[in-house]
């Protein structure tokens, strides 16, 4: 015990001793030393600090940590000072809001005598939305459900608008007018309109969960690393097909390497399309990439195979001043230019990466829903990784690897004169969108381009500015055609004619968005096939020469281009300003866009008049100008490559290679029947529009020696 007792005070002493080493108090001479070299130098370094360990008698240790303990100190003096500040300024600032909310219990309209009925008008009114946003999707669901009883979609009503009279009538002529005589067709008037603007998304987004989140990551990370494996993968993911020497995915490899433990293929209705294609584009990949993430952009980037895209929801933002980590839920439909083939519907994920400095990757995969929630796929349809690989090249062109991969079950059968394109992958297949994406990319070099030409605008547009202000003007004119004649969810299409198997197909919408004619605007739309490759269809259009061939409401007048801005390599891509001759309306010229590329080309054109034209060219904001397009789209009817379930890697710069043996034919026209919103359409106005695109498509016929097509 003794033992124990003598050991145990031992250490006693020596914690004593040294707990009284720990603790060394500066002198006041040290720390008058100490304070003034603070002043002039916080931050000491390690030479001035040996320096005053010898004046002062410390160790080198003691100067550095009391420097420390210096700076963390006066740090929390200044916040303790800034925070005192700024509580006397919220102070200041809640007595102020106190005051003003007083004072405002005492307002006085001026106008009527009387105080304000509600000091809350804006929560107010958003309350009044938001259950207004509940009754038209109640609206909508007991619609849906009564349609199912009585065979037939159920109108609804417009809403109730003031009447006024639009001073602009681009209703060409004699074939739009304001006539409300005649009896009224019964056809759905759908509010807003088809501007450039995409419709907005049918759905309300609604918060995530973490765990979702979580999830959506996980898949996102796997989807990249498939994504990869097939862009940079040969064999055995893609094997040469012996008809045509082109790429086929290998099922087979792809199911041993990629396995899913999903259902989606035990459906005998569901078919797969995958296609990969690479190209050369004139944007360098930082840009190419924020368009793509931005579903804005990437909208404006295909305006003729993205009819919707939105972003629900932004699962993570990833690095500071890149897109490299970017995830965000996101929905789209996707188009092809007829109202015979539906569009096809996906909400995915889509993830960006930086795999290397000047190389990207951006994949989109699908994302399977609860069958309850609002978001779940009605159509089955599945997009499994694809995207696309970014790698910079020198002088600001980007070499681009495009994947699509999907798995389609089709809502209804598609029609005959489009089988053969959508099953041989052409339709929605990689080259379609890396030839758009080629195209767009030299559209937008042409818009940047400072520098005019005489030759390509002949001295009648003076700047650049007005050049660009042109080019704008025509891209708004496309964006609106392409939205016209679109099968999306805001549009509800109804064939009123047999004048083929295909008919002409109606819809009629309210247009009320700046730069459109105010009232009701009928579109309407026929298919037809004829024998000849698409490009000498596409160049039957272009050709002014041969407009009065088929435009009807030039009643035969020749044409003469007077104004002309290139719009890429092809020359086919351009766009133009028409004047007719021996007519009477001089002060109306024709704008013209013709685009081509090898999956299939347009021909839109719009009358504008003389002084909306003038603006555009001067340079000015081109965005109020009325627009109100009509056209045609040409595709390659795909018989060429019937049986080939996938598309091709190709490089999709020959043009002048448009597959098929016919070609399909598209013709859509918008009129203005009413300027009055709440209008009715009358059947007078659609057997307007029938007799126009009939007489159209005969003449087409008779021009191209199809009469018996």
């Amino acid at each position: 015990m003794e033992f124990g007792g003598g050991s145990g005070g031992d250490h006693d002493g020596s914690d004593s001793h040294r707990r009284k080493k720990r603790y060394h108090r500066h002198t006041s001479n040290q720390i008058q030393r100490l304070e003034a070299m603070f002043k002039d130098c916080p931050h000491p370094d390690e030479k001035q600090r040996l320096q005053l360990s010898r004046e002062l008698g410390l160790a080198p240790r003691q100067i550095k940590f009391w420097f420390q303990n210096r700076r963390t100190q006066m740090k929390a003096q200044h916040e303790r000072a800034d925070n005192s500040a700024l509580r006397s300024e919220n102070d200041k600032i809640r007595c102020e809001n106190i005051a003003i909310r007083e004072a405002l219990k005492n307002v006085i309209c001026p106008s009527c005598g009387v105080p304000p009925i509600n000091e809350d008008n804006y929560f107010d009114e958003h309350k009044l939305r938001m259950e207004n946003a509940q009754l038209k999707e109640e609206l909508d669901r007991v619609s849906s459900i009564a349609a199912k009883y009585i065979g037939r979609p159920i109108s609804q009503l417009p809403p109730v608008q003031p009447i006024h009279i639009s001073s602009l009538d681009l209703s060409m002529a004699s074939f739009g007018g304001h006539g409300m005589g005649g009896p009224s067709l019964d056809l759905d008037l759908l509010p807003g309109s088809t501007s450039s603007t995409m419709p907005s998304l049918p759905y309300q987004p609604i918060g995530i969960s973490d765990m979702d989140k979580s999830l959506m990551t996980d898949i996102a990370a796997n989807a990249m690393e498939e994504l990869l494996r097939l862009l940079q993968t040969n064999d055995p993911l893609w094997m040469k097909s012996s008809t045509d020497g082109k790429d086929v995915l290998n099922l087979e490899s792809y199911d041993r390497i990629f396995p899913r433990a999903t259902t989606h293929l035990k459906n005998p209705n569901l078919r797969i399309e995958a296609s990969r294609a690479s190209g050369v584009v004139i944007m360098n990949g930082l840009a190419l990439v924020d368009m793509i993430m931005d579903p804005n952009k990437f909208g404006e980037l295909f305006p003729t195979i993205v009819s919707m895209a939105r972003t629900i929801e932004v699962i993570s933002s990833g690095m500071l001043g890149s897109h490299s980590g970017t995830l965000q839920l996101m929905y789209k439909e996707l188009q092809l230019l007829s109202p015979l083939v539906p569009t096809r519907e996906f909400y995915f994920l889509r993830y960006c990466h930086q795999i290397e400095q000047g190389h990207w990757a951006i994949v989109d995969v699908s994302y399977d829903f609860p069958r309850d929630n609002q978001f779940a796929n009605q159509s089955r349809s599945h997009r499994l990784p694809s995207g696309c690989l970014i790698q910079d090249m020198p002088n600001g062109y980007s070499k681009v690897t495009w994947v699509e991969h999907v798995e389609i079950e089709e809502k209804a059968p598609i029609h005959r004169l489009y089988r053969d394109l959508i099953h041989s992958g052409q339709a929605f297949g990689a080259e379609r969108w890396l030839v758009a994406l080629q195209r767009m990319c030299e559209r937008y070099a042409c818009l940047m381009v400072s520098g005019t030409s005489t030759r390509d605008l002949e001295g009648v547009i003076p700047s650049p500015e007005g050049k660009r202000s042109m080019m704008k003007l025509a891209q708004r004119m496309v964006n609106n055609f392409c939205a016209s004649i679109s099968t999306s969810n805001g549009h509800r299409w109804t064939t009123i004619s047999g004048m083929n198997e295909v008919g002409v197909r109606v819809t009629i919408h309210k247009s009320t968005d700046p730069g459109q004619p105010n009232g009701v605007v009928l579109s309407a739309a026929t298919t037809i096939w004829l024998p000849l490759s698409p490009q000498t269809v596409f160049n039957f259009f272009k050709d002014e020469r041969t407009r009065p061939q088929w435009d009807v409401l030039s009643n035969g007048n020749a044409v003469q281009e007077v104004a002309h801005i290139a719009n890429g390599s092809h020359p086919g891509n351009c766009i133009s300003v028409l004047r007719a001759f021996n007519t009477s309306q001089n002060n109306m010229l024709i704008l013209q866009e013709s685009c081509i590329d090898s999956s299939g080309s347009l021909v839109v054109y719009c009358p504008v008049d003389l002084p909306a034209i003038n603006i555009a060219m001067s340079g000015e904001d081109p965005s109020y100008i009325p627009l109100l397009p009509s056209g045609f789209t040409i595709t390659p009817d795909g018989q060429q490559d019937q049986g080939n379930t996938s598309a091709s890697t190709s490089s999709c710069s020959n043009i002048n290679h448009i597959g098929g043996s016919g070609s399909l034919i598209t013709v859509a026209f918008q009129i203005l029947v009413s300027s009055l919103p709440s209008a009715k359409l009358n059947m007078e106005s659609v057997n307007t529009v029938n007799n126009l695109i009939g007489t159209t498509v005969q003449q087409i016929k008779s021009a191209l020696n199809c009469s018996s097509s």
